[in-house]
């Protein structure tokens, strides 16, 4: 049985704010509105058991500023975060396994401050 991930909205109005006051794990995600694997993401993402404790979305097209200080170049566009500190950009697929790894590897770096 699959545990619903929490999930929150965040803009550039808060984006800072709530990551800095976050506890634990949490996963950032930059999407937008025409991206077929920003769909699935939004989608199935919540669903997998992943070692995090909420998604964090924000709409690429609606947040420059947040896009512009994360350096999104594509999308979706994956972050780290953990107690208010950066761990780093998310590098791969979509697949559970391959996530799972690659989020474990971000919370194994040095952290440092949000972009």
């Amino acid at each position: 049985m699959s545990v619903v991930l929490e999930q929150l909205q965040l803009n550039d109005l808060d984006i800072d704010h709530q990551l800095l006051a976050l506890p634990g794990r949490s996963l950032v995600l930059f999407t937008g509105e025409g991206c077929a694997s920003c769909r699935w993401a939004r989608e199935r993402l919540p669903l997998m058991n992943l070692p995090l404790e909420r998604l964090c979305w924000v709409d690429a097209g609606r947040n420059g500023g947040a896009v512009q200080r994360y350096e999104v170049f594509h999308l979706p566009a994956l972050f780290a975060v953990r107690d208010g500190r950066f761990q780093g950009a998310i590098r791969s697929s979509l697949d559970q396994q391959a996530l799972v790894r690659a989020i474990a590897q971000a919370f194994e770096r040095e952290p440092d401050e949000l972009p």
